[in-house]
């Protein structure tokens, strides 16, 4: 079942837009509150998390010829992908030289849509060089299994730092599992993730009042976790939230989200993997 089957079916008896919080970083906000407003749902957006991209950790791989050493790059999100181009975006020369062995450029599924032309001129001056690689399946762990046997290669793997939360098992799994296909990644914090704050669920709090809340999506673990942390401050958990709208649906992006929020104590109605596509 789509997300837009699910909300549909749990809208009867309610107004003709029904309301979906979502608890998304500024950087999805705007796009995920389009989509639902183009399918007539009314937005709620209640960030439970902040997200500081940080350029300068790539410094240590941004000199002349620095990326040599490597075979490939993966990025498992957006915002990697932008801290990595801001950072790269300075350089006069491009960190890969002109010549030598393929370069993998790997990332998920519609993040693709960043790494165009000019984004590969930065990292090499020569395309035929740089091949770009899209898992069928748009998870870190379909990405692990997407790059194959690694024979002692590096790998480039910008991925974020979790402040004020305890970081999700995804990364550390992601990174675990290219030791495990025999890759050597080297971690690099492209960004921060923040827990929001306190009162960052406040809005979800004063929806959840009479009824007045149909659904809410998460598109990270994280997010569940920063959600949770907040309502423990107004004296709340989640089953308190779904006692309160008894037609409250759920809603994950993708398994790895659904599999984090399940782990947290949050049951899941609906996994939906085009849900920011």
């Amino acid at each position: 079942m789509s997300m837009t089957t699910a909300f549909r079916c749990t809208s009867t008896g309610t107004s003709e837009n029904p309301i979906v919080a979502f608890t998304t970083p500024p950087n999805y906000a705007e796009r995920l509150s389009h989509l639902l407003t183009v399918n007539a749902y009314s937005p709620l957006w209640c960030p439970t998390l902040t997200i500081q991209p940080t350029p300068s950790s790539f410094a240590p791989y941004l000199s002349s010829h620095s990326l040599q050493p490597f075979s490939a790059i993966a990025f498992t999100s957006r915002t990697a992908i932008q801290a990595f181009h801001t950072a790269a975006a300075a350089l006069r020369i491009p960190p890969l030289s002109h010549s030598g062995h393929p370069f993998i450029v790997a990332a998920l599924g519609k993040d693709t849509e960043l790494i165009d032309a000019e984004f590969l001129s930065r990292i090499c001056s020569n395309s035929e060089r740089i091949r770009v690689l899209v898992p069928p399946t748009a998870t870190p762990s379909g990405l692990a299994a997407a790059l194959g046997p690694g024979g002692g290669r590096r790998v480039l793997c910008p991925v974020p730092l979790v402040v004020g939360l305890e970081e999700p098992p995804v990364v550390p799994g992601f990174l675990q599992e290219l030791r495990d296909f025999g890759w050597d990644p080297a971690r690099v914090e492209a960004y921060e993730t923040r827990w929001a704050g306190p009162r960052c669920a406040e809005g979800i709090v004063k929806g959840s009042e009479d009824e007045g809340m149909d659904a809410v999506v998460f598109t990270s673990s994280a997010e569940v976790e920063g959600l949770l942390k907040s309502l423990r401050e107004f004296g709340l958990n989640f089953e308190e939230v779904r006692r309160r709208c008894p037609r409250l649906v759920v809603a994950a992006h993708g398994p790895v989200t659904a599999a984090g929020a399940e782990r947290l104590g949050v049951k899941v109605d609906v996994t939906n993997g085009k849900l920011m596509r």
